[in-house]
């Protein structure tokens, strides 16, 4: 380790999934230039082997008491362990990601001393599965919350359009995938054969996935196969007799399944952005999108892939896809350059290392203030 370089400490009560695949890709590219350490919470869809994808020289420190639910035991808990954390890794910045980070965080510390940055990840507030009054306390949490300091920075321009209801202390960078490491997974893979033509998905299956919408668009297509890669509490919904789900499956096997599939569909209530439909985008699957913010940031309807209102547009986007193959190579191609150009690990981790760098230069400035008084 050395001494000289700054410590960036990253806080992910949410470490699965979306947040998991960010997380892993930002600091394997931030590793070379900081002391990287990340406190974080265990979930079920963490994956048991989640060290190993991570740079050796990442330091990761679990905190026993992060849990999703609202527990005031365990999250009281969880301030403390946070507290302790800091107080033995001394980090020159702290950077928490997703709600209940983000909270205990920004109450936790108080961003005087040490610049603190905030990404949600996918308000709370957004989840349509809750009613209107729990949405409401959520939204009045993250008022609140929003008044320390702290620098939010949102994972897509309709997230950070929500964050400007909430402060002007914003920025956004978008979500990016590690293009090389997923490129080297893709040559290593040996695709398998599926037959037919073949649509999926990839995720947990709960409310915010939209089991139901991806259920009424199987039923409108019975000659074709789809996919749900993963599991969860909601699969019985998926009751159409053509879709296929595979249970949890590690990150090769997952990714074999997608590379042997034709489009990929996303019916969700809500996103932050992504890292599937990233993911799906540059493997070059057409990629069909329910019209919400995260998704139809990134998906130009007709140019890079389609987004949707409902199950009809679904199934006509599905149709024309066989249709006309021609006007679909147009569209994974300029997919995959979009993510090329604009939503990879290298754009985004470049894009947080200024924003980093801003936040250190005061601190630098003083120190260099103290030092000259302290020689004279």
């Amino acid at each position: 380790m050395n001494s000289n370089r700054k410590k960036i400490l990253y806080v992910a009560e949410a470490m699965g999934g979306g947040v998991f695949t960010f997380l892993v890709g930002l600091c394997n590219e931030l590793v070379d230039y900081y002391d990287i350490y990340v406190a974080y919470g265990l979930r079920s869809q963490t994956p048991d082997d989640f060290k190993k994808y991570f740079d050796d020289r990442v330091h990761l420190i679990r905190v026993r008491n992060f849990e999703r639910s609202i527990d005031p035991r365990h999250d009281i808990g969880a301030f403390i362990e946070l507290r302790k954390i800091a107080d033995r890794v001394k980090p020159d910045l702290i950077h928490l990601h997703s709600s209940k980070a983000g909270v205990l965080g920004r109450w936790a510390f108080d961003g005087k001393k040490i610049p603190l940055f905030y990404t949600p990840h996918g308000y709370s507030f957004l989840m349509s599965n809750y009613n209107a009054s729990k949405r409401f306390s959520y939204r009045m949490v993250e008022k609140l919350s929003a008044v320390r300091r702290c620098t939010t920075i949102s994972c897509s321009e309709g997230e950070h359009k929500e964050t400007l209801g909430l402060t002007k202390n914003a920025r956004f960078v978008n979500n990016g995938i590690n293009v090389e490491e997923m490129q080297k997974m893709m040559d290593s893979i040996e695709t398998c054969e599926t037959g037919g033509f073949n649509v999926f998905t990839l995720g947990r299956i709960c409310y915010q996935k939209n089991p139901s919408l991806f259920n009424e668009v199987a039923q409108k297509l019975p000659d074709v196969h789809f996919v749900w890669i993963g599991d969860g509490e909601l699969r019985d919904m998926l009751t159409a007799p053509n879709i296929e789900v595979t249970g949890w499956m590690n990150r090769e096997e997952a990714l074999r399944r997608s590379m042997s599939s034709d489009v990929f569909i996303l019916t969700s209530l809500w996103e932050g952005l992504p890292m599937s439909l990233l993911e799906s985008m540059y493997m070059e699957k057409l990629c069909l999108v329910n019209d919400v913010i995260g998704n139809r940031d990134v998906i130009r309807s007709g140019v890079n892939g389609y987004v949707c209102r409902n199950a009809d547009e679904f199934v006509t986007a599905i149709k024309g896809i066989l249709e006309n193959p021609e006007k679909t190579a147009e569209m994974t191609a300029q997919a995959r350059k979009d993510i090329l150009e604009n939503y990879n690990t290298r754009v985004m981790a470049g894009k947080y290392r200024e924003i980093y760098e801003e936040a250190f230069a005061p601190a630098e400035k003083t120190s260099r203030k103290k030092k000259k008084k302290q020689k004279q």
